[in-house]
């Protein structure tokens, strides 16, 4: 019932254009974000400029518009603005040329096991690449890059990462027990992000890949705001239950000012062995219709695969274990764009 009546809501909203800027408020305008929950309706809107009188009107409007839809109990409507400031130094800083942050909206869908081959496909191309693990709660890169040891520190009391296939690692769960429980509250999450990227000797990298969390809660934020991020990859899997937290990655980005280099579809078919046909479990090209939707670039699928998980359960990334493989050379060519587009 919510996920009706929010697209009735922007059924509305579509049909008004912002005042300063002349763009449709529409799901993709990041000016725009609306809730549902029970019947309540959550609406806020970023004025631009101070022509608030314009943007006042459109708002009654388009409240009583929505007051109409059948099961909506009450509308709040907000008008806020962002104060444009200076650019304030950014807090974690990294020696690399771009900085690319994995983002995913949910868990689940594959973010770690894509960060990993991009990573090595990145160096197959003739990179200096870091990876970065900035998932607190649930660090896979250790297991998937094959490295168990613990970092070093350096004589001026920087960690050293751990390298394994030319890819230089940072990971909380190279620090932590493996299999003990990360119960840690935001500040501390906070401090752990930035010492793993201000007091790491990471030297000169061309690319520095950041695994996120999944979600779009204060890790991702912080990360997005205060390091010099190049781009942003968004992960997901085909359905449409993957795709709505994919959507607000996708804003969470947007509204950071971060750009979007693209979305992968992961899990995106089955190659049976028997019948040697496509099954496409979970639905079909529903990240490609949502790069278009966005009008962001569409990177590539990437099959369900029984060896790919063996890969990466045992530390072996594929361009490494079969660099001739079919996922390897989707990861390369993937890697290619990305370079190209970080280019250009």
């Amino acid at each position: 019932m919510s996920d009706k009546i929010l697209q009735l809501i922007y059924t509305f909203s579509k049909k008004f254009k912002d005042p300063e800027t002349n763009l449709t408020f529409e799901p993709r305008n990041s000016n725009i974000s609306a809730t549902v929950k029970n019947g309540n309706v959550n609406i806020f809107l970023m004025m631009n400029g101070n022509i608030q009188d314009k943007y006042k009107k459109i708002l009654n409007l388009l409240k009583e518009d929505i007051e109409q839809i059948p099961g909506v109990i009450s509308v709040n409507i907000a008008l806020t603005s962002e104060k444009k400031s200076q650019k304030t130094e950014k807090k974690f800083n990294i020696n690399a040329k771009n900085i690319i942050a994995v983002a995913s909206g949910k868990g689940g869908v594959g973010k770690s096991t894509f960060s990993v081959n991009l990573s090595v496909a990145l160096k197959t191309i003739g990179m200096k690449v870091g990876l970065l693990d900035a998932d607190i709660y649930g660090p896979s890169i250790p297991r998937m890059m094959g490295v168990s040891k613990k970092p070093e520190m350096n004589k001026y009391k920087k960690l050293i990462p751990v390298e394994n296939f030319g890819i230089k690692c940072m990971s909380i769960g190279f620090i932590l027990d493996q299999e003990a429980p990360t119960i840690w509250r935001g500040p501390m999450v906070m401090k752990a992000l930035e010492q793993m990227f201000n007091g790491v000797e990471w030297g000169n990298l061309d690319y520095l890949i950041i695994d996120l969390p999944p979600g779009t809660g204060d890790a991702q934020l912080t990360l997005a705001q205060n390091s010099k991020l190049s781009g942003s990859i968004v992960i997901t899997t085909p359905q449409e239950v993957a795709l709505t937290d994919a959507r607000k990655g996708i804003n969470m980005f947007k509204k950071v000012d971060v750009d979007i280099l693209g979305i992968v579809e992961n899990m995106s078919y089955f190659m049976c062995d028997n019948c040697n046909q496509k099954h496409f479990i979970f639905s079909k090209d529903g990240a490609m219709n949502e790069a278009k939707r966005f009008n962001v670039p569409f990177l590539g699928k990437i099959p369900i695969d029984k060896k790919l998980r063996q890969q990466s359960d045992e530390g072996r990334p594929c361009c490494i274990d079969d660099p001739d493989g079919q996922i390897s050379r989707q990861y390369l060519s993937i890697a290619k764009t990305v370079d190209k587009l970080i280019i250009n």
